[in-house]
């Protein structure tokens, strides 16, 4: 699967998980499944518990972390 096959699993919908960028249009935020990675839960143990998560999903999640992380700056107008 290509970078952009996987970035294309992340989506935004301001009417779910409040905007964040979520897996698939499903209920599960990359913000949640980073923290979950971090926590000590391996890939394998997630989507044993959490059968509608699929390997690209992790990958997708990771994927959009490392894109986020190389944004240097954030400019924001003001109207």
């Amino acid at each position: 699967m290509t970078n952009q096959e996987l970035l294309n699993r992340i989506t935004i919908n301001p009417a779910m998980a409040f905007g964040k960028p979520t897996i698939r249009g499903l209920r599960y935020s990359v913000e949640w499944l980073l923290e979950t990675l971090s926590s000590g839960m391996t890939a394998k143990e997630i989507l044993a518990d959490y059968e509608d998560l699929e390997p690209a999903d992790i990958q997708a999640a990771l994927l959009y972390a490392a894109r986020i992380s190389q944004i240097k700056r954030v400019s924001v107008t003001l109207a």
